[in-house]
Protein backbone atom coordinates (compact mmCIF):
# COMPACT_ATOMS: atom_id res chain seq x y z
CA UNK A 1 0.00 0.00 0.00
CA UNK A 2 1.76 3.17 -1.05
CA UNK A 3 1.14 5.77 1.73
CA UNK A 4 1.97 9.71 1.65
CA UNK A 5 2.77 11.55 4.67
CA UNK A 6 2.09 15.00 5.19
CA UNK A 7 4.65 16.61 7.99
CA UNK A 8 3.15 19.41 9.08
CA UNK A 9 5.57 20.75 11.48
CA UNK A 10 5.56 23.86 10.18
CA UNK A 11 1.75 24.03 9.16
CA UNK A 12 0.58 23.63 5.48
CA UNK A 13 0.08 26.54 3.05
CA UNK A 14 -1.47 26.29 -1.03
CA UNK A 15 2.34 26.91 -2.42
CA UNK A 16 3.92 25.01 0.66
CA UNK A 17 2.30 21.77 -0.87
CA UNK A 18 2.41 22.36 -4.30
CA UNK A 19 6.57 23.03 -3.72
CA UNK A 20 6.46 19.55 -1.82
CA UNK A 21 4.63 18.03 -4.76
CA UNK A 22 7.35 19.35 -7.23
CA UNK A 23 10.39 18.22 -4.93
CA UNK A 24 8.48 14.72 -4.77
CA UNK A 25 8.10 14.14 -8.37
CA UNK A 26 5.28 16.03 -9.80
CA UNK A 27 6.77 17.21 -13.03
CA UNK A 28 6.68 20.84 -13.05
CA UNK A 29 5.76 20.74 -16.31
CA UNK A 30 2.78 18.69 -15.31
CA UNK A 31 1.85 21.70 -13.30
CA UNK A 32 2.63 24.64 -16.02
CA UNK A 33 0.27 23.07 -18.53
CA UNK A 34 -2.65 22.56 -15.98
CA UNK A 35 -2.41 25.92 -15.21
CA UNK A 36 -2.01 27.19 -18.74
CA UNK A 37 -5.20 25.20 -19.42
CA UNK A 38 -7.38 27.36 -16.99
CA UNK A 39 -7.24 30.28 -18.93
CA UNK A 40 -6.67 32.68 -16.36
CA UNK A 41 -3.77 35.24 -16.22
CA UNK A 42 -1.94 33.02 -14.13
CA UNK A 43 1.32 31.22 -14.18
CA UNK A 44 4.11 29.37 -11.52
CA UNK A 45 7.07 29.94 -10.92
CA UNK A 46 9.05 27.60 -9.55
CA UNK A 47 12.68 27.55 -7.72
CA UNK A 48 14.93 26.00 -5.34
CA UNK A 49 15.58 27.53 -2.03
CA UNK A 50 16.99 26.72 1.51
CA UNK A 51 15.06 27.23 4.94
CA UNK A 52 17.03 26.86 7.75
CA UNK A 53 19.93 25.39 5.43
CA UNK A 54 17.13 22.39 4.29
CA UNK A 55 16.67 22.54 0.53
CA UNK A 56 12.73 23.30 -0.67
CA UNK A 57 11.47 24.14 -3.58
CA UNK A 58 9.43 27.48 -3.59
CA UNK A 59 6.38 28.03 -6.28
CA UNK A 60 4.97 31.49 -6.17
CA UNK A 61 1.38 32.11 -8.59
CA UNK A 62 1.81 34.73 -10.40
CA UNK A 63 -1.69 36.46 -11.20
CA UNK A 64 -1.51 39.73 -13.34
CA UNK A 65 1.99 39.93 -13.83
CA UNK A 66 2.69 40.13 -9.65
CA UNK A 67 3.79 37.83 -7.09
CA UNK A 68 4.16 37.78 -3.10
CA UNK A 69 0.22 38.78 -2.82
CA UNK A 70 -1.10 37.02 0.10
CA UNK A 71 -2.68 34.57 -1.69
CA UNK A 72 -3.41 32.01 0.65
CA UNK A 73 -6.82 32.72 2.09
CA UNK A 74 -9.17 33.99 -0.23
CA UNK A 75 -10.81 34.15 2.65
CA UNK A 76 -11.28 37.17 4.74
CA UNK A 77 -14.98 39.30 4.62
CA UNK A 78 -15.61 42.98 3.55
CA UNK A 79 -18.52 44.80 5.58
CA UNK A 80 -18.74 47.36 3.29
CA UNK A 81 -19.42 45.28 0.10
CA UNK A 82 -22.89 44.58 1.49
CA UNK A 83 -23.80 47.68 -0.29
CA UNK A 84 -23.35 46.63 -3.43
CA UNK A 85 -26.65 45.81 -5.64
CA UNK A 86 -26.55 42.89 -6.08
CA UNK A 87 -26.02 41.98 -2.19
CA UNK A 88 -23.88 39.09 -1.73
CA UNK A 89 -21.18 38.33 0.56
CA UNK A 90 -17.61 39.14 -0.57
CA UNK A 91 -14.42 37.29 0.30
CA UNK A 92 -11.21 39.56 -0.19
CA UNK A 93 -8.31 37.68 -1.51
CA UNK A 94 -5.88 38.85 1.41
CA UNK A 95 -5.75 39.27 4.91
CA UNK A 96 -3.67 42.33 6.49
CA UNK A 97 -1.46 40.30 8.94
CA UNK A 98 0.27 41.78 12.37
CA UNK A 99 3.74 40.04 13.25
CA UNK A 100 5.05 37.39 11.65
CA UNK A 101 2.25 36.73 8.66
CA UNK A 102 4.20 34.61 6.07
CA UNK A 103 2.93 37.27 3.47
CA UNK A 104 3.56 41.01 3.06
CA UNK A 105 0.77 43.17 4.24
CA UNK A 106 -1.33 45.20 1.26
CA UNK A 107 -0.57 49.12 1.05
CA UNK A 108 -3.59 51.04 0.93
CA UNK A 109 -3.27 51.37 -3.38
CA UNK A 110 -2.85 47.83 -3.96
CA UNK A 111 -5.92 47.40 -1.16
CA UNK A 112 -7.99 49.82 -3.44
CA UNK A 113 -6.62 48.30 -6.59
CA UNK A 114 -8.01 44.62 -5.80
CA UNK A 115 -11.83 46.56 -5.44
CA UNK A 116 -11.28 47.54 -8.71
CA UNK A 117 -11.20 43.44 -10.26
CA UNK A 118 -14.62 41.53 -10.52
CA UNK A 119 -15.84 38.75 -8.20
CA UNK A 120 -15.97 35.28 -8.56
CA UNK A 121 -19.06 33.54 -7.30
CA UNK A 122 -18.64 29.88 -6.40
CA UNK A 123 -20.79 28.72 -9.35
CA UNK A 124 -18.00 30.82 -11.44
CA UNK A 125 -15.20 28.97 -10.29
CA UNK A 126 -16.71 25.24 -10.37
CA UNK A 127 -17.20 26.24 -14.00
CA UNK A 128 -14.02 27.08 -14.64
CA UNK A 129 -12.79 23.61 -12.47
CA UNK A 130 -15.24 21.73 -14.88
CA UNK A 131 -13.46 22.94 -18.00
CA UNK A 132 -10.18 22.33 -16.96
CA UNK A 133 -7.98 19.94 -19.04
CA UNK A 134 -7.22 17.70 -16.36
CA UNK A 135 -8.59 14.43 -15.16
CA UNK A 136 -12.45 13.93 -13.81
CA UNK A 137 -10.60 12.87 -10.63
CA UNK A 138 -8.72 16.02 -9.90
CA UNK A 139 -11.97 18.08 -10.81
CA UNK A 140 -13.51 15.86 -8.43
CA UNK A 141 -10.83 16.64 -6.10
CA UNK A 142 -10.34 20.27 -6.76
CA UNK A 143 -13.98 20.99 -6.23
CA UNK A 144 -14.17 19.72 -2.94
CA UNK A 145 -11.47 21.54 -1.85
CA UNK A 146 -13.45 25.07 -2.87
CA UNK A 147 -16.36 23.45 -1.59
CA UNK A 148 -15.02 23.03 2.09
CA UNK A 149 -13.32 26.86 1.57
CA UNK A 150 -16.92 28.19 0.46
CA UNK A 151 -18.81 26.13 3.39
CA UNK A 152 -16.22 27.23 5.87
CA UNK A 153 -16.72 30.98 4.83
CA UNK A 154 -20.30 30.69 4.16
CA UNK A 155 -20.68 29.27 8.00
CA UNK A 156 -18.52 32.29 9.54
CA UNK A 157 -20.56 34.88 7.24
CA UNK A 158 -24.03 33.47 8.26
CA UNK A 159 -24.89 33.34 4.68
CA UNK A 160 -25.95 30.55 1.92
CA UNK A 161 -22.48 28.97 0.74
CA UNK A 162 -23.69 30.24 -3.34
CA UNK A 163 -23.52 33.74 -1.63
CA UNK A 164 -19.99 33.84 -1.08
CA UNK A 165 -17.88 35.70 -3.98
CA UNK A 166 -14.07 35.99 -4.08
CA UNK A 167 -12.10 38.73 -5.36
CA UNK A 168 -10.95 38.35 -9.04
CA UNK A 169 -7.04 38.16 -7.74
CA UNK A 170 -7.56 36.30 -4.67
CA UNK A 171 -10.06 33.52 -6.50
CA UNK A 172 -7.63 32.64 -10.02
CA UNK A 173 -5.06 32.65 -6.83
CA UNK A 174 -6.38 29.71 -5.42
CA UNK A 175 -8.13 28.31 -8.34
CA UNK A 176 -4.02 27.52 -9.02
CA UNK A 177 -2.87 26.14 -6.26
CA UNK A 178 -6.09 23.94 -5.56
CA UNK A 179 -6.57 22.76 -9.18
CA UNK A 180 -2.40 21.98 -9.02
CA UNK A 181 -2.54 20.54 -5.50
CA UNK A 182 -5.25 18.09 -7.16
CA UNK A 183 -3.41 17.34 -10.23
CA UNK A 184 -0.05 16.75 -8.47
CA UNK A 185 -1.62 14.36 -5.61
CA UNK A 186 -3.11 11.97 -8.36
CA UNK A 187 0.24 11.79 -10.13
CA UNK A 188 1.69 10.53 -7.32
CA UNK A 189 -1.11 7.84 -7.20
CA UNK A 190 -0.72 7.47 -3.01
CA UNK A 191 -3.23 4.82 -2.19
CA UNK A 192 -3.73 6.82 1.30
CA UNK A 193 -3.03 10.26 2.47
CA UNK A 194 -1.82 10.72 6.24
CA UNK A 195 -1.27 14.03 7.99
CA UNK A 196 0.87 14.37 11.21
CA UNK A 197 -0.84 16.92 13.95
CA UNK A 198 -0.48 20.95 12.30
CA UNK A 199 1.03 23.58 13.73
CA UNK A 200 -0.88 26.35 13.47
CA UNK A 201 1.32 29.30 14.55
CA UNK A 202 0.65 32.27 16.96
CA UNK A 203 -0.29 35.99 16.86
CA UNK A 204 -2.97 37.47 14.96
CA UNK A 205 -4.33 38.24 11.69
CA UNK A 206 -5.61 42.07 10.76
CA UNK A 207 -8.84 41.24 8.85
CA UNK A 208 -11.31 43.89 7.47
CA UNK A 209 -12.92 43.76 10.77
CA UNK A 210 -9.86 44.23 13.19
CA UNK A 211 -7.78 41.63 14.51
CA UNK A 212 -8.15 37.85 14.57
CA UNK A 213 -5.82 35.51 16.75
CA UNK A 214 -4.07 32.74 14.59
CA UNK A 215 -5.44 30.68 13.12
CA UNK A 216 -7.80 32.43 11.06
CA UNK A 217 -11.71 32.03 11.19
CA UNK A 218 -11.79 29.84 8.48
CA UNK A 219 -8.85 27.98 8.87
CA UNK A 220 -10.56 26.97 12.20
CA UNK A 221 -13.87 25.83 10.90
CA UNK A 222 -11.65 23.89 8.31
CA UNK A 223 -9.63 22.07 10.73
CA UNK A 224 -12.54 21.07 12.86
CA UNK A 225 -11.86 17.41 14.43
CA UNK A 226 -8.23 17.75 13.20
CA UNK A 227 -4.95 17.57 15.72
CA UNK A 228 -3.95 20.86 15.95
CA UNK A 229 -1.31 22.77 17.97
CA UNK A 230 0.88 26.02 18.48
CA UNK A 231 4.91 25.88 18.54
CA UNK A 232 4.73 29.66 19.58
CA UNK A 233 6.25 30.86 16.39
CA UNK A 234 4.29 34.22 15.67
CA UNK A 235 2.82 33.86 11.81
CA UNK A 236 -0.33 31.69 10.52
CA UNK A 237 1.53 28.85 9.45
CA UNK A 238 -1.87 27.07 8.44
CA UNK A 239 -3.69 28.99 5.80
CA UNK A 240 -7.08 28.34 4.45
CA UNK A 241 -6.26 27.04 1.34
CA UNK A 242 -3.64 24.68 3.26
CA UNK A 243 -6.77 24.06 5.46
CA UNK A 244 -8.84 23.00 2.24
CA UNK A 245 -6.45 20.84 0.94
CA UNK A 246 -5.48 18.45 3.96
CA UNK A 247 -9.36 18.32 5.15
CA UNK A 248 -9.88 16.78 1.57
CA UNK A 249 -6.71 14.55 0.99
CA UNK A 250 -6.17 13.29 4.19
CA UNK A 251 -8.20 10.36 5.46
CA UNK A 252 -6.39 10.42 8.82
CA UNK A 253 -4.15 12.12 11.25
CA UNK A 254 -1.48 10.26 12.72
CA UNK A 255 2.26 10.07 13.66
CA UNK A 256 4.78 8.82 10.96
CA UNK A 257 3.53 5.51 9.59
CA UNK A 258 5.76 2.61 9.54
CA UNK A 259 6.62 2.35 5.42
CA UNK A 260 9.83 2.13 3.19
CA UNK A 261 10.29 5.48 2.29
CA UNK A 262 10.58 5.95 -1.48
CA UNK A 263 11.16 9.58 -1.60
CA UNK A 264 10.74 12.73 0.01
CA UNK A 265 9.96 16.48 -0.92
CA UNK A 266 10.07 19.66 0.76
CA UNK A 267 7.80 22.81 -0.12
CA UNK A 268 8.55 26.54 1.08
CA UNK A 269 6.48 28.86 3.02
CA UNK A 270 7.83 32.71 1.89
CA UNK A 271 9.52 33.30 5.32
CA UNK A 272 13.16 31.84 6.79
CA UNK A 273 12.73 31.47 10.40
CA UNK A 274 15.36 31.70 12.46
CA UNK A 275 16.00 28.26 13.70
CA UNK A 276 12.93 26.64 12.58
CA UNK A 277 12.48 25.13 9.02
CA UNK A 278 9.34 27.13 7.48
CA UNK A 279 8.74 23.62 5.15
CA UNK A 280 6.16 20.98 5.04
CA UNK A 281 7.41 17.51 4.20
CA UNK A 282 5.43 14.88 1.90
CA UNK A 283 7.15 11.69 2.33
CA UNK A 284 5.97 8.55 -0.24
CA UNK A 285 6.40 5.09 0.51
CA UNK A 286 5.42 1.51 1.09
CA UNK A 287 3.53 0.23 4.21
CA UNK A 288 5.61 -2.41 5.59
CA UNK A 289 3.61 -5.89 5.24
CA UNK A 290 4.04 -6.55 9.17
CA UNK A 291 2.11 -3.35 9.55
CA UNK A 292 0.08 -3.18 6.93
CA UNK A 293 -3.15 -4.19 8.60
CA UNK A 294 -6.50 -2.83 7.16
CA UNK A 295 -6.20 0.87 7.64
CA UNK A 296 -9.48 2.06 9.88
CA UNK A 297 -11.57 5.12 10.11
CA UNK A 298 -14.37 6.61 12.05
CA UNK A 299 -17.31 7.28 9.69
CA UNK A 300 -21.10 8.95 11.13
CA UNK A 301 -23.89 6.84 10.32
CA UNK A 302 -27.13 8.90 9.89
CA UNK A 303 -30.37 7.06 9.71
CA UNK A 304 -34.11 8.38 9.10
CA UNK A 305 -36.99 6.12 9.25
CA UNK A 306 -39.57 7.47 6.46
CA UNK A 307 -43.39 5.94 5.87
CA UNK A 308 -44.82 8.93 4.26
CA UNK A 309 -41.99 10.10 1.57
CA UNK A 310 -42.40 9.94 -2.34
CA UNK A 311 -40.00 7.13 -3.78
CA UNK A 312 -39.59 9.74 -6.06
CA UNK A 313 -38.22 12.11 -3.52
CA UNK A 314 -36.25 9.34 -2.07
CA UNK A 315 -34.13 8.50 -4.96
CA UNK A 316 -33.58 12.71 -5.63
CA UNK A 317 -32.45 12.58 -1.90
CA UNK A 318 -30.31 9.68 -2.31
CA UNK A 319 -28.65 11.51 -5.20
CA UNK A 320 -28.40 15.00 -3.53
CA UNK A 321 -26.82 13.56 0.02
CA UNK A 322 -24.10 11.66 -2.63
CA UNK A 323 -23.17 14.82 -4.58
CA UNK A 324 -23.47 16.69 -0.72
CA UNK A 325 -20.38 14.45 0.28
CA UNK A 326 -21.98 11.38 1.75
CA UNK A 327 -19.87 7.80 1.36
CA UNK A 328 -22.85 5.70 0.66
CA UNK A 329 -26.40 5.91 0.91
CA UNK A 330 -29.22 3.17 1.07
CA UNK A 331 -32.10 2.87 1.73
CA UNK A 332 -33.72 -0.40 3.33
CA UNK A 333 -37.55 -1.30 3.22
CA UNK A 334 -38.77 -1.59 6.79
CA UNK A 335 -42.29 -2.72 8.40
CA UNK A 336 -43.36 0.76 10.87
CA UNK A 337 -45.83 1.22 13.49
CA UNK A 338 -49.55 0.93 12.72
CA UNK A 339 -48.51 -1.95 10.35
CA UNK A 340 -47.15 1.07 7.64
CA UNK A 341 -44.32 -0.09 4.90
CA UNK A 342 -41.96 2.05 5.00
CA UNK A 343 -38.15 3.18 4.26
CA UNK A 344 -34.96 3.53 6.67
CA UNK A 345 -32.67 5.68 4.68
CA UNK A 346 -29.20 5.52 5.78
CA UNK A 347 -25.80 8.11 4.92
CA UNK A 348 -22.48 7.59 5.81
CA UNK A 349 -20.51 10.44 6.42
CA UNK A 350 -17.30 11.72 7.23
CA UNK A 351 -17.61 13.16 11.31
CA UNK A 352 -17.14 16.73 9.57
CA UNK A 353 -19.57 16.06 7.14
CA UNK A 354 -22.35 14.47 9.13
CA UNK A 355 -24.02 18.20 10.51
CA UNK A 356 -24.96 19.71 6.83
CA UNK A 357 -25.92 15.97 5.65
CA UNK A 358 -28.23 15.62 8.57
CA UNK A 359 -29.81 19.65 7.47
CA UNK A 360 -30.06 18.01 4.19
CA UNK A 361 -32.48 14.84 5.66
CA UNK A 362 -34.71 17.24 7.43
CA UNK A 363 -34.94 19.76 4.56
CA UNK A 364 -35.84 16.88 1.53
CA UNK A 365 -37.58 14.39 3.80
CA UNK A 366 -40.80 14.39 6.19
CA UNK A 367 -38.76 12.90 8.78
CA UNK A 368 -39.09 14.60 12.18
CA UNK A 369 -35.70 12.91 13.42
CA UNK A 370 -32.45 11.81 12.41
CA UNK A 371 -30.53 9.44 14.56
CA UNK A 372 -26.48 9.74 14.37
CA UNK A 373 -24.15 7.34 16.09
CA UNK A 374 -19.88 6.98 15.16
CA UNK A 375 -18.78 3.90 14.07
CA UNK A 376 -15.16 2.67 13.01
CA UNK A 377 -14.64 0.95 9.96
CA UNK A 378 -11.68 -1.26 8.32
CA UNK A 379 -11.05 0.08 4.75
CA UNK A 380 -9.32 -1.45 1.42
CA UNK A 381 -6.61 1.01 0.10
CA UNK A 382 -8.19 2.12 -2.88
CA UNK A 383 -6.64 4.19 -6.18
CA UNK A 384 -7.78 4.83 -10.18
CA UNK A 385 -6.57 3.74 -13.17
CA UNK A 386 -7.33 4.98 -16.49
CA UNK A 387 -7.62 2.75 -19.27
CA UNK A 388 -8.41 3.01 -23.08
CA UNK A 389 -10.74 1.67 -24.83
CA UNK A 390 -11.76 1.64 -28.72
CA UNK A 391 -14.57 4.64 -27.56
CA UNK A 392 -12.31 6.62 -25.01
CA UNK A 393 -10.75 6.05 -21.81
CA UNK A 394 -12.76 4.91 -18.58
CA UNK A 395 -11.72 4.98 -15.08
CA UNK A 396 -11.13 1.87 -13.50
CA UNK A 397 -11.58 1.25 -9.40
CA UNK A 398 -8.69 -1.01 -8.11
CA UNK A 399 -8.62 -2.13 -4.45
CA UNK A 400 -5.80 -3.77 -2.86
CA UNK A 401 -5.00 -5.78 0.68
CA UNK A 402 -1.41 -5.93 1.66
CA UNK A 403 0.22 -4.61 -1.66
CA UNK A 404 -2.01 -6.92 -3.56
CA UNK A 405 -5.09 -6.24 -5.59
CA UNK A 406 -8.21 -7.78 -4.15
CA UNK A 407 -10.45 -5.94 -6.35
CA UNK A 408 -11.18 -4.44 -9.54
CA UNK A 409 -13.87 -2.44 -11.57
CA UNK A 410 -14.94 -0.50 -14.31
CA UNK A 411 -16.40 3.12 -12.99
CA UNK A 412 -20.25 2.68 -14.19
CA UNK A 413 -20.64 6.38 -15.19
CA UNK A 414 -17.74 6.51 -18.02
CA UNK A 415 -19.35 3.16 -19.14
CA UNK A 416 -22.73 4.49 -19.33
CA UNK A 417 -21.81 7.34 -20.68
CA UNK A 418 -19.55 5.95 -23.46
CA UNK A 419 -22.56 3.10 -24.06
CA UNK A 420 -24.98 5.98 -24.64
CA UNK A 421 -23.06 8.19 -27.00
CA UNK A 422 -22.14 4.96 -28.54
CA UNK A 423 -25.32 3.30 -28.67
CA UNK A 424 -23.32 0.17 -27.50
CA UNK A 425 -24.51 -2.30 -24.75
CA UNK A 426 -23.17 -1.92 -22.05
CA UNK A 427 -21.68 -4.76 -20.73
CA UNK A 428 -19.87 -4.47 -24.03
CA UNK A 429 -17.97 -1.23 -22.74
CA UNK A 430 -17.71 -2.59 -19.51
CA UNK A 431 -15.93 -5.70 -20.65
CA UNK A 432 -13.50 -3.50 -23.06
CA UNK A 433 -12.66 -1.66 -19.69
CA UNK A 434 -11.87 -4.82 -17.74
CA UNK A 435 -9.27 -6.41 -20.83
CA UNK A 436 -8.12 -3.31 -20.92
CA UNK A 437 -6.96 -3.08 -17.50
CA UNK A 438 -5.77 -6.57 -17.32
CA UNK A 439 -3.80 -6.19 -20.67
CA UNK A 440 -2.41 -2.75 -18.47
CA UNK A 441 -1.23 -4.80 -15.84
CA UNK A 442 0.10 -7.89 -17.25
CA UNK A 443 2.31 -5.43 -19.45
CA UNK A 444 3.92 -4.00 -16.47
CA UNK A 445 4.10 -7.18 -14.64
CA UNK A 446 6.58 -8.07 -17.64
Amino acid sequence: MRIAYLDCFSGISGDMFLGALVDAGVPPELLQKTVAGLGLDAKLEISRVTRSGISAIKVDVIVHGEKDRPRESPSHHHEHDRGHEHGHEHVHPRTRPTAGRERGAPSKQEHAHSHEHAHRGLREIRQIIANAPVSEHAKRTALAMFQALGEAEAKIHNTAVENIHFHEVGAADAIVDIVCAAVGAEHLAADIWVCSPLNIGGGTVECQHGRFPVPAPATVELLRSAPVYSSGIDAELVTPTGAAIVKTLASRFAAFPAMTIATTGYGAGTRDFAGHANVVRLTLGDALEEAAALPRDSVTVLEANLDDLSPQVFGYVMERALAEGALEVFGTPVQMKKNRPGMLLTVLARPADAERLAKLIFAETTTLGVRMRSEERRVLARREVRVPTPWGEVRMKVASLNGAVSHYAPEYEDCRRIAEERSLPLKQVMQAALRAYLDKESGEAS
